[in-house]
């Protein structure tokens, strides 16, 4: 079955993409045996697109500024997927937004491929199976994939051990923009994009430019030789989105004339699979029948005070090793 599956990704087929992509976010331990022969027949196949992380605080355009980036690139030859981590719903696990909707023009293209995923609840923001999916799409054919994450926050860090380069969407809000960006979400921007440069807002967003460039002139370059550029954009009129395509270009490029970009996404790869391991050994102790009979005694005596918390995780721990 993965056999066919694989030849079907690579033929560039859509629908099999999105069952592929199903298959790996799937939880069940069958579809996880299944999803990990996929991936080992089809990783020759990846690694040949540009990978572009692209967050910001909600209300900054990001869907409309990826639209048009996305139509943009597209023009100029490539084929361009988008993984739009939704929040998840707290009462079915399933999307809440529903990307395809807010990019219905870019979704209309037979050169792109949008999927929302839900969040899980997992890496702050970045649904755990993304970093897969993004594989996929590459083995897929797909040359620009870009991983769109619900906002400001620990999602951040966790998609820029994804891409190979992140950019931060601010809105022309000024200070309050500036207050609601966390220094540390500033150091992991490869290049800051002030959207809805347009009408009123023009010398709003001008201003807040001049003060994001002031910010990130105060900041320890993310990279040798690196400055963070700060750009002026307009996703609903498509205004920026040119040079801001033309700056991803050249970040790219310049990643791989001194080999930075093989080694950035080999410390990616190991940083994934350490990340699995946590995940997987979460799981296990999660569904040990040790664990699972101890549990209500061993978090009665926490609640009750007559335990530490220490010795607790400590007796469970013993319980998940056969102690």
């Amino acid at each position: 079955m993965t056999r066919a599956l694989a030849e079907q990704v690579r033929a560039g087929d859509r629908r099999a993409l999105a069952r592929a992509i199903t298959l790996v976010e799937s939880s069940r331990a069958d579809h996880r045996e299944q999803a990990r022969a996929l991936l080992d027949d089809l990783l020759p196949d990846t690694g040949r697109s540009v990978r572009v992380g692209l967050s910001g605080a909600p209300g900054a355009g990001k869907s409309t500024l990826i639209e048009a980036l996305g139509i943009h690139a597209i023009e100029a030859g490539h084929r361009v997927a988008v993984l739009a981590v939704d929040p998840s719903s707290t009462r079915s696990g399933g999307s809440i937004l529903g990307d395809k909707t807010r990019m219905a023009d870019l979704g209309r293209s037979a050169e792109a491929f949008i999927r929302p995923s839900p969040t899980g609840g997992t890496l702050g923001g970045v649904a755990r199976r993304t970093r897969e999916a993004l594989l996929l799409c590459e083995a897929a054919g797909f040359d620009v994939v870009i991983v769109e994450t619900v906002g400001v926050g620990q999602s951040e860090v966790a998609v820029a051990d994804l891409v190979d380069l992140f950019v931060l969407v601010a809105s022309p809000t000024g200070g309050d923009e500036l207050q609601g960006i966390k220094r540390g979400i500033m150091e992991l921007a490869d290049l800051i994009v002030v959207n809805k440069s347009d009408g009123e807002l023009v010398a709003a967003s001008q201003r807040a430019a001049a003060d994001l460039r002031s910010a990130v002139h105060l900041l320890r370059p993310k990279r040798p030789g690196w400055s963070v550029e700060v750009l002026l954009a307009s996703g609903l009129h498509g205004t920026g989105v040119r040079e801001l395509w033309d700056r991803i270009q050249h970040g790219l490029r310049a990643l791989t004339s001194d080999d930075q970009l093989a080694a950035l996404r080999a410390d990616q790869a190991v940083s994934w699979m350490w990340n699995e391991i946590r995940e997987d050994l979460i799981r296990a102790f999660d569904e040990d029948p040790n664990v699972i009979r101890s549990l209500p005694t061993v978090e009665e005596g926490v609640r009750a005070g007559r335990v530490s918390p220490t010795s607790a995780a400590h007796t469970l721990l013993r319980r998940h090793h056969g102690g």
